[in-house]
């Protein structure tokens, strides 16, 4: 682990309790409370679940727009089918959350460990997330258009990026989204569609992306070493400067291989 992946896993533990305390706590509100203060929120007025203690309670399905959950704790919450498009979701922690179903378009989530997280079907389209996703399942999730790589411009304490190693992402549609600089290793990427995606730099070594649609996508520097490319579509993807070539698995059975752009 380099001094910058360390630096981001630091910012992130200091948010997130110790593992193996035994301590068992009490979220502060139940599903009631939260409707209520739904209930008598608008865009204006948010109902205040800022910082909250929300573990484990079970808000499936409730219309989330018009709350403030920055910073909240939601770990093992059950948050499938929820509607937080455009929400704020900086600095909450949110690992091995449920969201499997919910919209979470347009979204910003920062400095987050959303690891073992179910988005399996969400909506991510547009999102901007720098968070740990390593485990989640994002199977067949829309993350078209999203904003997930590195901002080099904003890296105050070191390189912060998203990391989705070991992540399930098949059958996703990653098209169009920035995943630059993004740690995958071992990811799932079978049957994905990365066409026209950004993953200057990236590290997928091992992943597997097996009949996925890579037309267009830019792998430029990109690591890759061991990653399996059977049956992959390779019209236009740019494969300048990758590292591991000679150990890219089913290379030999992608498709278009021929109009693919190497060195």
């Amino acid at each position: 682990m380099n001094i910058r992946t360390t630096i981001f896993s630091g910012l992130l533990a200091a948010i997130i309790l110790p593992a193996g305390t035994g301590a068992v706590f009490a979220a502060d509100l139940d599903r009631q409370d939260i409707e209520h203060r739904l209930s008598r929120a608008d865009k204006q007025h948010p109902a205040d679940l800022r910082r909250k203690d929300l573990k484990g309670v079970d808000m499936s399905g409730l219309d989330l727009r018009n709350a403030d959950l920055w910073g909240a704790d939601l770990r093992g919450a059950n948050l499938s089918n929820c509607n937080l498009s455009g929400l704020n979701l900086d600095l909450t922690v949110m690992t091995k959350i449920n969201l499997a179903g919910a919209d979470l378009s347009n979204v910003s989530i920062f400095a987050v460990s959303m690891v073992g997280a179910n988005l399996r079907n969400a909506n991510l389209q547009g999102s901007r997330i720098i968070a740990i996703l390593d485990r989640a399942d994002l199977s067949n999730a829309n993350i078209s258009n999203a904003r997930w790589g590195a901002d080099m411009k904003n890296q105050p304490m070191g390189l912060m990026r998203v990391n989705l190693n070991k992540a399930n992402l098949s059958g996703a549609n990653l098209s169009g989204t920035d995943l630059g600089r993004a740690m995958m290793q071992f990811a799932n990427l079978t049957g994905a569609n990365l066409e026209n995606a950004k993953l200057f730099s990236a590290d997928l070594d091992a992943a597997d992306l097996t009949g996925a649609n890579l037309r267009g996508a830019d792998f430029s520097e990109t690591k890759l070493t061991d990653a399996n490319f059977t049956g992959a579509d390779l019209a236009g993807t740019r494969l300048i400067g990758i590292r591991g070539r000679e150990t890219i698995r089913g290379l030999n059975t992608a498709k278009n291989l021929d109009s693919a752009v190497f060195d």
